[in-house]
């Protein structure tokens, strides 16, 4: 199945949610539609749990300051 098909179906989801039980109903569905997509990355393997608790590198290659080059 490809991810165009699997966001058309959320958003016809979050539509008929949003139609027919209001706002409340929406954010429901969404926040559960978010939480599924987590947890079936993760159960896919493309997910790992330590990419959220990691820092993140923010360091550069070189300790040159990257500045552009000035015009002639």
């Amino acid at each position: 199945m490809s991810w165009s098909l699997v966001g058309l179906a959320a958003g016809i989801a979050l539509g008929f949610a949003g139609y027919f039980g209001g706002f409340g109903a929406f954010v429901v569905v969404a926040v559960l539609g978010l939480i599924g997509l987590v947890a079936g990355r993760y159960l896919d393997g493309d997910l790992d749990p330590g990419d959220f608790l990691r820092p993140r590198d923010r360091g550069r290659d070189d300790d040159r300051p990257r500045t552009r080059p000035r015009p002639r």
